[in-house]
């Protein structure tokens, strides 16, 4: 049977710093949506500080929280963006 690629989570910034790394990855089978994948994040040491609504890219595209994430998919949790 073959195994189920995990989905990779890129963190940036303070993000990364609370976590204390910046790559992870987590089980793919068990996180069908964006949603799913900023709960489990956040159940882990230091994350519980990140939003319930972060900026999140799915594959370099901009995500919602019901936006669907499959097994080698890659989300990057971006903290607020400032402008200048």
């Amino acid at each position: 049977m073959p195994s189920v690629a995990p989905v990779r989570v890129l963190l940036f910034a303070r993000y990364a710093e609370l976590v204390g790394r910046d790559t992870l990855e987590l089980p793919g089978e068990s996180l069908p949506t964006v949603r799913a994948v900023i709960a489990r994040l956040r159940e882990l040491p230091g994350a519980s500080a990140i939003p319930e609504v972060p900026l999140v890219a799915v594959n370099l595209r901009q995500a919602g929280l019901d936006s669907p994430v499959a097994p080698g998919d890659e989300v990057a949790i971006l903290p607020p963006l400032a402008g200048g």
